[in-house]
């Protein structure tokens, strides 16, 4: 019997039959996404459609299913075609918006490729007990989990806060005769040239933001401006350099500017009237803002004979800045205020800063006080905060008030000498001899103030003095921090200390190393407290060293951070230590503040609870942008001290030795306080050796010796303003010491360290 034909399957063409929902009911999400994710020949909408037989009235529903999966960002679209958007791998870096809820933050992939559809949206958890805690802005190397659906919802654990790359290269603009060239912000970078057609609207002098490009068969870097910035030069600006090239914000969110205009004048309500207690406020002579004041009055409790009483007041930010709100947020994300000499970056709008929280004379203001009782001694006996509406019976400065009290009151403060200002000097003469009793370390290291003139240029360079009137401010609002930390570390409260930690082992041994060097003792326990470096300091005092000693004293010390575990502040000598002073222009100060209104039950608007749940992750980040304002600073001093030196190429300075590496020596003029640069090649006719336990360069054959705080005459080389950067040609002869049979019999290089000769001034 014959076989029946076997009958061919016809040729069906696009995608084949999945598996059918039930009859006239839509697919499932699962369903479709299991269809795009199994089948690769479904190209687009109408593929999908064939796959479940979606007909007539099914459509449009089933168009609004598509719709919202790719609205979610579950499937994307690239061109005409459908498919399921990428997962993201179990560990992934994220970069987190620096507009992110701190109480809720999110993060997105670093790298994605956008024919992917849109960026997922990652959930950052934490949580008390997380070990890494990051912050709005970072970025994090994060392990992924994408829950247990088929649909990823996607949360991260931060495993490591990475280094963020800056979104392009900073420099200056210079043109010459070839067209267009950019001086780089950073030293390690080289100069490059710009095609005239890159440059944008930028001119001679302009600040701008390039990306580099490779052009040619020897990929020669050119850049291309994508932004300009400015003329840091001509508008008298050179932090713009800084606040560009470290990515600080400066311009105020339009959000941020409008809650701030918004705000009201705080009211007596919840308050306590000390309207009529005359505080005062002592600040620098050009301060916009005042945000603490002071009065003091002997106390007449026969309990406390000869005691004082001494109230602080501060600006009540936590009644403008509430957590969640805009103010609060970027507040948050600045951290503090940066100071250059020509302009502040505050963390504040003016209107908060300025007006409504700046305690002015004469103008009802919110605060937060503390009201604290001395003893004759100057131990604090008690203290308590109260929340209150207070008027500033003067604005004075330090130089003013001091020299009332040494005599010459003018008509602003000979009425306020004896009932205001004398007490406040004996509360303080009280105070003090208590601190010298703690023993805090006592390294009083000059700060120069940089003056400018009208065109922005450095005009003066000055030391400020140091009078007590400063050490009086200073005194009492340590003992007002002190009292902040004591007073939550009562109520069990979460809070943010600042602390100082004691210097670690390796760094107390290379400043054993560099005293024994100069034959100071130094005890050989690891178990120092601050009084022991006022010992070394006395001895280093009596035997003319004390600029070296200071020197390596400070660099021995540990960083002082905020954070939610308390370790001391070994600096001041003191148990626990909290910023509650300066909440203006800090936010470590802010969250105090915070903390002290709920626990104590000052008002509604205190610490939240998921506030205090990221404790950990704000210390982190305020401490982060307080290096970076410091960084900021400090490199604004420069590139204005080298600009101002620029035209004295050739001129001798005095300068002390402030730094020794194998590469050279660090130097700082005496007169302006500018830093810079001796290549170890140019010291001598000697190969010179680093003795990192001297802090020193010595000659192997002469024994010439230039050490670590050795006052040193130096011709001025060369003069980078852009880059903050001087160098140096050393004039004068090092100590001669003995080089060692080690270093005399030791083979040289075969190049040589040094000219043929040290040029004679």
């Amino acid at each position: 019997m014959a076989k029946p034909p076997t009958r061919k399957p016809k040729n069906l063409s696009g995608p084949k039959r999945a598996r059918q929902p039930a009859a006239g009911a839509l697919p499932t999400r699962e369903q479709l996404l299991a269809a795009l994710a199994e089948q690769a020949d479904i190209k687009g909408k109408r593929d999908l459609a064939k796959v479940f037989g979606i007909r007539g009235d099914m459509r449009r529903p089933f168009k609004a299913m598509l719709a919202e999966l790719e609205g979610e960002g579950i499937i994307t679209r690239t061109r005409k075609a459908l498919r399921r958007t990428a997962a993201l791998p179990h560990v992934t870096v994220l970069d987190i918006p620096t507009d992110a809820d701190p109480d809720d933050l999110h993060a997105f992939p670093a790298q994605w490729n956008e024919e992917e559809g849109e960026k997922p949206r990652v959930t950052v958890l934490g949580g008390r007990d997380a070990r890494v805690v990051p912050a709005p802005g970072d970025r994090i190397l994060a392990r992924i989990d994408a829950g247990d659906g088929d649909v990823p919802v996607y949360t991260a654990k931060a495993m490591k806060i990475l280094d963020k790359p800056r979104r392009g290269q900073i420099g200056i603009v210079r043109m010459d005769e070839d067209g267009a060239r950019l001086i780089p912000v950073d030293r390690k970078q080289k100069e490059m040239r710009i095609p005239l057609g890159d440059l944008l609207t930028a001119a001679d002098g302009d600040l701008v933001e390039v990306e580099v490009k490779l052009s040619g068969r020897l990929m020669i870097p050119r850049a291309k401006v994508t932004s300009v910035i400015g003329n840091p030069m001509s508008e008298g600006a050179v932090s713009l350099i800084a606040i560009h090239n470290l990515e600080i914000p400066y311009r105020f969110p339009e959000s941020v500017l409008r809650e701030a205009e918004e705000a009201k004048e705080a009211s007596l309500k919840g308050r306590e009237d000390w309207r009529d207690l005359p505080l005062i406020t002592i600040d620098p002579f050009d301060a916009k803002d005042h945000d603490d004041a002071v009065y003091a009055q002997p106390d007449d409790h026969k309990a406390n004979p000869g005691g004082h009483i001494v109230t602080v007041a501060i600006a009540d930010v936590a009644a403008y800045v509430r957590p969640g709100t805009a103010l609060d947020r970027e507040a948050y994300l600045r951290g503090n205020s940066v100071y250059f000499p020509d302009r502040v970056v505050p963390m504040l709008p003016e209107r908060i800063s300025n007006e409504l929280c700046s305690l002015k004379q004469g103008e009802a203001r919110a605060a937060l006080a503390v009201r604290m009782v001395f003893d004759a001694g100057g131990h604090k006996k008690s203290h308590s905060f109260h929340r209150i509406l207070m008027r500033s019976a003067a604005k004075l400065s330090y130089q003013q008030t001091q020299a009332a009290i040494d005599g010459n009151a003018d008509d602003q403060t000979g009425p306020l000498l004896e009932p205001i200002l004398r007490p406040l000097y004996a509360a303080y003469d009280a105070m003090a001899s208590a601190r010298d009793r703690r023993g805090p370390l006592d390294l009083d290291l000059p700060e120069r103030k940089i003056v400018l003139d009208a065109k922005g240029m450095v005009q003066d360079i000055r030391i400020p003095e140091r009078l007590a009137a400063h050490r009086l401010i200073e005194e009492m609002m340590i003992a007002a921090n002190v009292a902040a930390a004591e007073t939550l570390e009562q109520k069990r409260s979460e809070l943010l200390y600042r602390v100082h930690d004691e210097p670690s082992s390796e760094k107390l041994q290379a400043l054993r190393d560099f005293l024994g060097s100069l034959n100071i003792a130094v005890k050989k326990s690891d178990a120092v407290r601050a009084s022991d470096f006022n010992g070394i300091l006395a001895q280093a005092r009596k035997a003319g060293n004390i600029e070296q000693v200071s020197e390596m004293v400070l660099r021995s010390q540990a960083q002082a951070v905020y954070d939610r575990e308390n370790l001391g502040h070994f600096g001041l000598n003191l148990d626990r230590y909290a910023h509650f002073t300066s909440p203006i222009r800090r936010y470590a100060d802010l969250i105090v503040h915070r903390a002290l209104i709920r626990a104590l039950g000052l008002g509604d608007d205190g610490l939240t609870e998921n506030e205090a749940l990221k404790l950990a992750g704000i210390a982190q980040h305020i401490s982060a942008t307080e290096r970076r304002a410091m960084l900021a600073e400090r490199e604004t001093a420069d590139r204005l001290l080298a600009q101002f030196l620029a035209t004295k190429i050739g001129a001798r300075f005095e300068a002390r030795i402030s730094g020794v590496t194998r590469s050279g020596l660090f130097v700082r003029l005496l007169e302006t306080g500018a830093d810079g640069f001796i290549p170890a090649s140019t010291l001598g006719q000697d190969y010179y050796r680093y003795a990192e336990d001297q802090q020193a360069m010595i000659g192997d054959r002469t024994g010439e010796k230039f050490g670590l705080g050795d006052r040193v005459t130096v011709r001025l080389v060369e003069a980078a303003p852009v880059a903050g950067a001087l160098r140096f040609e050393l004039l004068s002869e090092g100590v001669r010491v003995n080089p060692s049979p080690a270093r005399r019999n030791q083979k040289r290089p075969s190049r040589s360290y040094g000219p043929k000769g040290r040029k004679k001034g």
